[in-house]
């Protein structure tokens, strides 16, 4: 989970979760991750944001227990895939790399909390998100063949699957319900 990559994405709306596990371990999915994840995004002032970029500092509780620190670069398309640079490291200790990140002058701006459930089918990463007042949402990252071929496990149509951030699935919600969507606990 430490390093560089090039992250490919996407993400579409859940309608069924239960049985979007099914199809997974159906499909040989293997289980990673049950708990909850909570993400802390950090800026100092607007520079990242201006940027496009994205430093993040992710903490895991479930299954296991660790944190991840990741910078994000900013988002482009690729053959359809949402597109990132991503260099991230995993962390024993998240609660002192907020600690580090908070006195060199970085404020969370934005929450995001929710229960996941991560499976691994093939190359592919395929994460259940459920959030405390919004959609649940499916996020499938991996090389395009491995996305595909998880996509099509899934059951929900590909046309559903989008290379769109959450602010884009929040909107999304609160268009359609006419309710206030919430992706974090306070």
């Amino acid at each position: 989970m430490s390093g560089s990559t090039d992250e490919l994405e996407l993400k579409a709306r859940v309608d069924d979760p239960a049985a979007l596990e099914t199809a997974l371990q159906r499909a040989g999915a293997e289980l990673v991750f049950r708990g909850e994840m909570q993400d802390r995004r950090y800026d100092r002032g607007g520079s990242l944001d201006a940027l496009d970029q994205v430093l993040r500092l992710r903490t895991y509780r479930g299954t296991a227990a660790y944190g991840v620190l990741a910078l994000k670069g900013p988002v482009s398309l690729h053959h359809g895939y949402k597109r990132r640079e991503e260099h991230e490291t995993r962390l024993d200790d998240p609660e002192a790399a907020a600690l580090i990140v908070e006195r060199l002058g970085y404020e969370v701006v934005m929450r995001i909390d929710r229960t996941i459930v991560e499976y691994r089918l093939a190359k592919a990463a395929v994460r259940i998100e459920w959030y405390p007042s919004m959609d649940v949402l499916v996020e499938v990252e991996g090389e395009p063949a491995a996305i595909e071929r998880a996509i099509a496990a899934t059951g929900i149509p590909r046309d559903r699957f989008l290379p769109e951030s959450l602010r884009f699935f929040t909107a999304d919600y609160e268009r359609r319900t006419g309710r206030s969507a919430r992706i974090a606990a306070s």
